[in-house]
C-alpha cells in the first residue's frame, strides 16, 4: 500500500502537496494525520471546488504500507502515528519538503528537498518537467498552497520558482478569486478584541542587536486562525521579528512571524517541539506556563540569535587617507608602500571619493603621474556609519562590489572596511553554527529567456557551441550587447561568444560542425563564422587589454572570462551566458550589470576608461539615449574631465568615425547629436561645428524629415548615416567638409558623390523656391542622390522648397514615358540624338501633364516627326 501524508494541523500547502502528490503516485491513498488548520477545514467541508478521496487513520492497517510519501514535513514527531513504522524493514520513504534541514530529521530513499518558498512549488515544477496535465481546479488548490506559504508571493521567502509555478497552475485554469475568498478572511469582532490584547501586552527585547517584539493573551475559548491574527499584528508594528503566546483552553500556542535573516523562528520553534520555516513558524506546548514558555523563548532567542556585528567591530582604524589635489604619482606611492589597494580620499574630514590602485597605476602609466587624483578618484560611493549591521557592510561590499567601505560618525571618516575585513567577519560568523541550505547562493539562469526570445536555429547554435567547446575542454559564453538585450527584451542576434581557450581552434571545429566559412584574425586572436546565409556569429578568445598611450588601439593577452569582461566599456555590456552543455544558460554578472540595466544607469568600470579610449563617451551617449538610460554621476564627471583634457584628439579619426557613424546609424540619431551638442562634445568632431539655436532647429526638421520619409516605404535604398552626417557637418565649408571625411576615412563612390553634390545645394534650394514647372523640379533633383535631397528637405524653410521636395520624391521621380527605344525605333525613327531629343520630350511633356497614356505619346511623336520632316 502507497500512503500520502504530511504533518498535523495542515495548512493549504500541506492540502495543495497532497493534491500534487497524488498526481505523481495515483495510487497512492490520501491521509491525514490528525488535525487541520480551520481554512482547511472549511474548505474542505464547503468547497464543490474539488473532491478529495481521502483514508481515515484509524482505518488504516499501518503494516501493510510499503510506501510512505511525506509532503511538508520530516519532523517525525508531527507526523502522529505514521511515526510508529519509520524503521519497519523494506518500508519506502519518500520526502517532498522545502523546510531547512535539522538533526533529527527523517531520511527518505527518494528525496526533493529545495529551498522554495512553498512545498507546492517543488511538487509542481516535477508534473511540469513530467508533462503530467492537471485540471483547473487542482491547479486552483495548488495555488492555494504557494499563495498561503508565500503570503501572495509577497514573503521574502518567495523564489523565482515559486512565481514560476504559479504561472504555470494559472496557464491551466487556477481561479485567483477563489484563492482571494479563501485566503483573505477578515477578522472578526473576536478576533479584533484578541488582536488588541496581544498588542496591548507587547513588549519589545533587544537581542543581539536585533528588536524582537514577544506578547502574549489568554482566551477562554478557541479561537481559529490566531495565525491570521499574528501576522496581522506584524504588519501593524512592523518589527523584524514576533512571538505570540496565546493561552487558550489547556494550551499554549506559539505563533512566530520574522523578516530577518537573523532570527530563524523555524529553530526557535523547534525548542518547544514545533516546527516550520525561518519565517514562519509554530508550536504547541503542554505542561507549561505562560511565565515559564516566555523564560524559555528569550533563552533560546540568546542561544540562537548571535550578536549583530556592527562597522565599527569591522572597520580599520585609524584610515590611511589622501587629499583630493595629493598627485597621482604621491598616491600610488602610498597604496604601494602600505600594500593597499584602495584608499579614501578625503576633505576636510569628509569623504569626497575612492582611489584604487588599479586606477592609480593605470594614470601613472599613461604619464597623469603630476594630476591630482580628484581628477580621477571614484565618486559613486557608498559609506555607512559606524553602528550599521553586517548585512548592510556585505550588500555594499559584496553585491554592490565596492572595494573599499567608508566607515563615518556623521560625516567624518573613522574607518574602512575591505573585502578582506569582511571576509574575515564572515568565516567567524559561520564558524558559531551550521549554514544549511538557505545560505546557498543562488545561481542565475536565463535558459527559458534564451528559448522564448531567440529563434530555433540561434538557440541550437548556442547549445553547439557549449557542445564544441566543452570537447575541446574550453569554456563558452555568448557576451555583450547580445545578452544586455536579451534581458531588455530588444532583438538583436549578432551573437558574440567567448572562450575560455583558444578561440580561433574553437572558430574552426565549429565551422566544420555547421559547414561555414571561417575567417581568422590572429593578431587580435578573433574570428568570424560566415553561415551560407550571410549568418554571422564573432568568436573572441578572452582576453586582457592594455593601452600603450590614451586613445590607442589596445594590445592583446590571453586572459579569464572574468578579466575580459573587465575590459568592456559598460557595466551594462559586462554580462555573460554560460554555454557549456554543465551549465548552459548560466548568467554570469560580475560588475553589476543587472543593477543597472534595473537601474537604467550608464556606468564605466574603473576611472581610466575614457583615458584609455575616449570614444567610449561618444557611445556612452549613444547608448544613453538609444535605451532612455541615465549616465552615472561618476561616469559623467569622468566625461567632463576627458572633454577638459581634450583627450579626444589622440584618437586616430578613422577610430573616431566608426564611433561616429554608430551614431548616425542609430534610429534616433537627433536626439543623441543634440546631447552631444549639450555635453560641448561636437567641437571634437570638427571645430566649426557648434550646437546652436540654428543647428537645434535644423536638428528639428532632420527629425521631422526622417519620420516623413520612413513613412514612405520606398524599396531604394537610403544610407540614413549619410543623410545626418550632411546635416552634421552642414556648417562647414565644402573645404572643410572634404578634408574632414578624408581624415575619417570615408569610402564608397556613392558617398563621396553626395559630398560633392552638396556643393550644389545652396543654387538648387534657390531656385526650388520660385514657381516652377514639375519638369523643372525633376531635372533639379534627378541627377542628387536621396541622401542630398533628404539634406536639401530639412534645410528648407521655405514651404514651397518642401511641396516641390516632396512632389519629387513622392509622384514625379516616379514618372517615366511609355514609350521606350525600342518603341521608336517601330515608329521609324532610327537611334542616334534624335531618339534621346523625343524621349526626353516625352519625359518633360508627360512630367507637366501634356501628354497622358501610350496612345497620345505616339501621337505626339508622329507630329514631332512630320514636324521635322516638313523642316527638312
Amino acid at each position: 500500500m502507497e500512503v500520502i501524508t504530511t504533518h498535523t494541523n495542515a495548512d493549504f500547502d500541506t492540502l495543495a502537496s497532497m493534491v500534487a502528490a497524488k498526481k505523481l503516485y495515483p495510487d497512492a491513498l490520501v491521509v491525514f494525520p490528525g488535525s487541520k488548520e480551520k481554512g482547511v477545514r472549511d474548505f474542505l467541508l464547503k468547497s464543490t471546488l474539488y473532491s478529495l478521496e481521502m483514508g481515515r487513520i484509524q482505518a488504516i492497517d499501518l503494516e501493510s504500507i510499503t510506501r510512505l510519501i511525506l509532503v511538508d514535513i520530516r519532523d517525525p514527531s508531527r507526523i502522529g502515528r505514521f511515526a510508529e513504522i519509520l524503521d519497519k524493514p523494506g518500508l519506502e520513504i519518500h520526502i517532498y519538503d522545502h523546510h531547512p534541514s535539522s538533526p533529527e530529521e527523517i531520511r527518505g530513499d527518494v528525496e526533493y528537498i529545495l529551498p522554495y518558498g512553498s512545498t507546492t512549488t517543488i511538487l509542481t515544477h516535477l508534473i511540469m518537467e513530467k508533462g503530467i496535465e492537471i485540471t483547473p481546479e487542482e491547479a486552483t488548490i495548488m495555488l492555494l498552497g504557494i499563495y498561503e506559504d508565500t503570503g501572495f508571493l509577497s514573503y521574502p521567502s518567495t523564489t523565482p520558482k515559486d512565481l514560476e509555478a504559479a504561472a504555470f497552475l494559472l496557464s491551466r485554469g487556477g481561479d485567483l478569486n477563489v484563492v482571494s475568498e479563501v485566503l483573505k478572511r477578515e477578522l472578526n469582532r473576536e478576533d479584533l478584541n484578541l488582536l488588541r490584547e496581544l498588542i496591548d501586552s507587547a513588549r519589545t527585547f533587544n537581542i543581539g542587536g536585533v528588536d524582537i517584539l514577544i506578547t502574549e493573551a489568554a482566551v477562554e475559548h478557541r479561537v481559529e486562525d490566531i495565525a491570521l491574527i499574528v501576522h496581522k499584528m506584524r504588519e501593524i508594528c512592523n518589527v523584524p521579528a514576533l512571538f505570540a503566546f496565546i493561552l487558550m483552553e489547556d494550551k499554549i500556542h506559539l505563533i512566530a512571524r520574522s523578516r530577518t535573516e537573523d532570527v530563524d523562528v523555524g529553530r526557535i520553534a523547534k525548542g518547544f517541539g514545533g516546527g516550520g520555516h525561518p519565517t514562519a513558524a509554530s508550536a504547541t506546548i503542554k505542561g507549561s506556563t505562560l511565565i515559564e514558555a516566555k523564560e524559555r523563548l528569550l533563552c533560546l532567542l540568546k542561544e540562537n540569535i548571535r550578536p549583530r556585528k556592527k562597522a565599527e567591530e569591522l572597520m580599520s582604524f585609524p584610515p590611511i587617507t589622501v587629499c583630493p589635489g595629493d598627485r597621482i604619482e604621491k598616491v600610488r606611492g602610498i597604496l604601494i608602500r602600505y600594500n593597499i589597494n584602495a584608499l579614501p580620499v578625503v576633505e576636510d574630514h569628509r569623504v569626497v571619493g575612492i582611489i584604487t590602485r588599479q586606477v592609480a597605476e593605470k594614470a601613472f602609466y599613461h604619464g597623469l603621474g603630476r594630476v591630482p587624483v580628484g581628477e580621477y578618484m571614484a565618486t559613486d560611493f557608498e559609506a555607512v556609519q559606524k553602528d550599521a549591521p553586517l548585512s548592510r557592510v556585505k550588500e555594499i561590499v559584496i553585491e554592490h562590489n565596492q572595494r573599499l567601505l567608508p566607515v563615518l560618525d556623521g560625516d567624518r571618516i573613522v574607518g574602512v572596511i575591505t573585502r578582506t575585513d569582511l571576509l574575515r567577519s564572515m568565516e567567524e560568523v559561520e564558524e558559531k553554527g551550521p549554514i544549511g541550505d538557505f545560505g546557498k547562493v543562488r545561481k542565475r539562469y536565463v535558459r527559458k529567456l534564451l528559448e522564448e526570445r531567440l529563434p530555433e536555429r540561434v538557440v541550437n547554435l548556442l547549445k553547439t557551441a557549449g557542445e564544441v567547446a566543452e570537447g575541446l575542454g574550453f569554456k563558452a559564453y555568448a557576451v555583450g550587447g547580445f545578452v544586455r538585450d536579451l534581458i531588455l527584451g530588444n532583438e538583436n542576434l549578432d551573437v558574440d561568444i567567448v572562450i575560455e581557450g583558444d578561440g580561433i581552434i574553437f572558430a574552426k571545429s565549429l565551422g566544420e560542425r555547421f559547414g561555414c566559412k571561417v575567417r581568422p584574425y590572429q593578431r587580435f586572436k578573433t574570428a568570424v563564422l560566415v553561415f551560407p546565409d550571410g549568418f554571422k556569429v564573432d568568436v573572441a578568445t578572452a582576453r586582457l587589454e592594455y593601452y600603450e598611450r590614451p586613445g590607442a588601439l589596445p594590445t592583446i593577452e590571453k586572459s579569464s572570462i572574468k578579466l575580459d569582461l573587465y575590459r568592456r566599456d559598460f557595466t551594462i555590456n559586462t554580462l555573460a551566458i554560460c554555454l557549456n552543455p554543465s551549465n548552459f544558460g548560466e548568467l554570469l554578472d560580475f560588475y553589476g550589470g543587472l543593477r543597472d540595466i534595473k537601474a537604467k544607469t550608464i556606468r564605466v568600470l574603473h576611472s581610466l576608461s575614457f583615458v584609455e579610449d575616449p570614444t567610449r563617451v561618444f557611445r556612452a551617449v549613444r547608448f544613453e539615449q538609444r535605451f532612455g538610460f541615465a549616465i552615472g554621476k561618476h561616469t559623467m564627471r569622468l566625461i567632463k574631465n576627458a572633454i577638459r583634457l581634450e583627450l579626444f584628439k589622440t584618437v586616430e579619426r578613422r577610430r573616431f568615425f566608426v564611433e561616429l557613424k554608430a551614431i548616425l546609424s542609430e534610429e534616433d540619431p537627433v536626439s543623441i547629436i543634440k546631447r552631444l551638442g549639450e555635453l560641448d562634445l561636437l567641437r571634437f568632431i570638427h571645430p566649426s561645428i557648434r550646437f546652436d539655436r540654428d543647428m537645434n532647429l535644423l536638428l528639428d526638421r532632420t527629425r521631422d524629415v526622417m519620420s516623413w520619409f520612413r513613412l514612405l516605404y520606398m524599396k531604394e535604398r537610403v544610407e540614413e548615416w549619410l543623410f545626418v552626417y550632411l546635416v552634421l557637418t552642414d556648417s562647414l565649408s565644402q573645404r572643410e567638409l572634404t578634408s574632414l571625411s578624408e581624415g575619417f576615412g570615408v569610402g564608397g563612390r556613392r558617398v563621396w558623390e553626395a559630398i560633392r553634390q552638396r556643393e550644389e545645394v545652396p543654387e538648387i534650394m534657390n531656385r526650388l523656391s520660385g514657381d516652377l514647372k514639375p519638369s523643372e523640379i525633376y531635372h533639379l533633383l534627378h541627377p542628387l542622390h536621396l541622401e542630398v535631397i533628404l539634406y536639401i528637405m530639412a534645410k528648407a524653410q521655405e514651404e514651397v522648397v518642401k511641396k516641390h521636395i516632396s512632389l519629387y520624391l513622392t509622384q514625379l521621380r516616379k514618372v517615366r514615358p511609355s514609350l521606350t527605344g525600342r518603341d521608336l525605333k517601330e515608329l521609324g525613327i532610327p537611334e542616334g540624338p534624335l531618339c534621346g531629343r523625343i524621349l526626353k520630350e516625352l519625359l518633360k511633356k508627360r512630367l507637366d501633364g501634356e501628354i497622358k497614356g501610350r496612345e497620345e505619346e505616339i501621337h505626339y511623336v508622329r507630329t514631332f516627326m512630320e514636324r521635322e520632316l516638313t523642316r527638312a
